[in-house]
Parts: C-alpha cells; sequence; structure tokens
C-alpha cells in the first residue's frame, strides 16, 4: 500500500491512526500549494484532488480520513480503535460523524474562506461572509463536546478511538491559523493535553 500524503490536518490524522495501529506504510508527499493534488496526474488517482489518499495493492484508490481508517482497522483485525463489538464501533461512528460534520467541516471551511482564501482561491467557491459564523458554529459544538466528556479520558470514556484523532488533528492545525482552543473548555484543554501526549501524536 501507498498513502499520499501532505500538509494539514486530514493526512495527519490518516498518519496518526496508522502509528496508533502499529503499522508502516509507505508515503508519497504531494505538493498541494503547487497544486500538484490538481495536476492532471494526482485528478487520474483521485479525481476529488485531495491528499490523503490511499492506493492499495490491487492499484486501487480509497479516498476520505475515515474511509481509510475504517480499511486498515478492518485489515489489522478490528482494533479498539474503531472498536472490537457493534456497540464500540456504533459508539465511535456517532462521534466520527458529530465531529466531522459539526466540528471539521466548519472549522476548515471557515479557514478556507478568510485566512485561507489566497490559497483557495480559484480552487472552489468560497463564501467570506460565511467565515465567521461557521467559525462560531464549530467553536459552539467544541463547547457542547467539553460538557459530554466531563469524567472522560476519551470521547469515547477510557477508550481512545478514530474520534479523538479527528478532533486532536483538526483543533491542533486551526488554533495555528486563527481559531485558538477556548481555554474555559477546561475538559477539552485537558483531553487535548493527554492526547498531545501520545507518541502519534508527532507522527
Amino acid at each position: 500500500m501507498k498513502l499520499y500524503n501532505s500538509v494539514g490536518p486530514n493526512p495527519k490524522a490518516v498518519r496518526m491512526f496508522i502509528a496508533e495501529l502499529g503499522d508502516e506504510i509507505e508515503m508519497q508527499d504531494v505538493d498541494i500549494m503547487k497544486a500538484e493534488n490538481r495536476g492532471e496526474d494526482y485528478l487520474k488517482l483521485n479525481p476529488a484532488g485531495q491528499c490523503p489518499a490511499l492506493e492499495l495493492d490491487n492499484g486501487s484508490i480509497i479516498s476520505e480520513i475515515t474511509a481509510i481508517c475504517e480499511y486498515l482497522d478492518d485489515k489489522k483485525g478490528s482494533t479498539s480503535l474503531i472498536g472490537t463489538t457493534a456497540e464500540e464501533r456504533a459508539e465511535t461512528r456517532m462521534w466520527v460523524r458529530r465531529i466531522d460534520h459539526s466540528i471539521m467541516e466548519n472549522l476548515a471551511n471557515g479557514f478556507r474562506f478568510s485566512e485561507g482564501a489566497a490559497l483557495f482561491e480559484g480552487r472552489m467557491r468560497l463564501i467570506p461572509q460565511a467565515a465567521d459564523d461557521l467559525k462560531t458554529l464549530a467553536q459552539e459544538k467544541i463547547t457542547w463536546i467539553d460538557g459530554q466528556i466531563a469524567g472522560k479520558d476519551y470521547i469515547c470514556g477510557d477508550r481512545f478511538s478514530l474520534a479523538d484523532v479527528l478532533l486532536f488533528t483538526f483543533l491542533e492545525f486551526f488554533t495555528q491559523v486563527g481559531q485558538p482552543l477556548n481555554e474555559e473548555n477546561s475538559n477539552i484543554m485537558a483531553w487535548y493535553e493527554r492526547v498531545k501526549e501520545r507518541p502519534s501524536a508527532a507522527a
């Protein structure tokens, strides 16, 4: 297998997940700053023009963070990162959906439509007037999760999961580009420091 890698939180999430699995996968860097991901050769691999993308041994391509991570987990034999029971898997997928839909997308678009506009202009439709509201929506949901994880080590209780990987990698990236953590969210702040100490966080 080969992972098409780049800068940004999306590839970092997959790299962190791979590290948590204890796997090693060949990686090929794609220079998204030079729009290599929008070039003809890369679009043949991944028509969505995004990173990461995972090339399987049979030559087929899987893209999207969750699809890649679930595939790798399946190949490993179902770990606690997704869940070893139907109940655990449902819990993980519930939180992944909430984080992806309400936090990750809003953080990302809030950045694309404001601080990141110079990079994304011409690549996608920008809605600059929506940027502040999208950032606010993301922060409101982060505050909601702060309440939900009171007394827990991780989002799914004492089980570190893909939900933690996704939230951490996106918060880590976007705090550096105009969307800092709200220090009043004490549970999130403590959780963030716990995850940051994991060896996989350096992936």
